[in-house]
């Protein structure tokens, strides 16, 4: 099933040449233009329209990336000057990372975990979750897709959330393959005080049997950040559950997402392809940008506050 409904993603935005496909991820067509015969109308920047649409919709996908957790401050690690210590988060986000140098990965994973107790969810965070428990109580569905594991979107009090890259602070065993939630700071002895930033700090080389293990009925076993990393594939439960919401979805919001990494990046395309409104939020514009309906360019604490807001024929609360 899930072969199928990858074959069906990659079908989907081939079609568009602004992606080429490159292993099994879709990345941006460097090469690409559009010319005059093949390009689509601009997106809408038409605010009032979309909130037409969206004051009828009755199942509401909002897609986020990076773009919406770096607007709390939260670092992305990608882009330009966008390292820890001299490494990209490509370098280390591998399980052949993991396996060569554990230690320098959960130096790693320790600095994400630990700069989180001074994050906080920016606007466009709090507009979703409130227009989440708004539309419930008239019989109407808000769920978020995230690419992002820094849990923000549930701090901020969404609850219909689908995690595609797992969570920060969750764990998985790599012996017993037991998943636990973990918010131990630090999550172990010997890495409190590690994992500065600093491209001059040493490595701590902390021996494996140091590190994160497993206490689930005295197995032991070393723990790894319970993450989706590069060169793995989407747990398939959570790919089929974000298959049901996109297909059966009447409006989608695509929020800070660079549009360019597979499987994310086909699936606002695959909603646009079945006629339903999609609508980016976006500091800049992305590959699929004209696959949109609209797109509202600027920080998304800006602008999604302003399209989730009440409407007016809606009940009062």
């Amino acid at each position: 099933m899930v072969t199928v409904l990858r074959a069906r993603w990659f079908n989907t935005c081939l079609k568009s040449s602004s992606f080429v496909c490159k292993g099994d991820r879709l990345i941006l067509n460097t090469n690409y233009r559009m010319d005059k015969n093949t390009a689509k109308a601009r997106p809408l920047s038409d605010m009032a329209k979309f909130r037409e649409i969206f004051s009828k919709a009755k199942h509401i996908v909002v897609l986020t990336g990076a773009g919406v957790s770096a607007e709390s401050g939260v670092p992305t690690f990608r882009g330009a000057g966008g390292f820890w210590r001299k490494w990209q988060a490509q370098d280390l986000a591998t399980p052949e990372a993991f396996s060569s140098n554990p230690s320098l990965v959960w130096e790693f994973y320790h600095y994400r975990r630990e700069v989180m107790a001074s994050k906080s969810p920016n606007p466009a965070h709090t507009a979703i979750a409130d227009c989440e428990k708004r539309l419930q109580k008239q019989g109407r569905k808000l769920v978020v897709i995230t690419q992002n594991i820094d849990e923000l979107h549930k701090a901020a009090g969404s609850e219909n959330i689908i995690e595609l890259h797992g969570n920060l602070f969750t764990t998985r065993c790599t012996k017993c393959k037991d998943v636990s939630k973990n918010k131990d700071s630090p999550i172990c002895p010997a890495l409190a005080g590690k994992g500065e930033p600093n491209p001059n700090s040493p490595d701590a080389n902390i021996p494996v049997e140091q590190l994160p293990r497993c206490k689930k009925n005295g197995c032991n076993g070393l723990l790894r950040p319970h993450v989706v990393w590069f060169h793995e594939s989407l747990d398939p439960t959570v790919l089929l559950q974000a298959e049901l919401e996109l297909n059966t979805c009447d409006l989608c919001l695509v929020v800070g997402t660079s549009s360019v990494v597979y499987p994310a990046a086909m699936f606002a395309p695959q909603v646009a392809a079945r006629g339903v409104p999609v609508a980016e939020f976006n500091i800049e514009e992305t590959p699929a940008t004209h696959s949109f309906g609209f797109m509202f360019k600027g920080p998304a604490g800006q602008n999604v506050p302003i399209a989730l807001a009440p409407c007016e024929n809606e009940p009062k609360q």
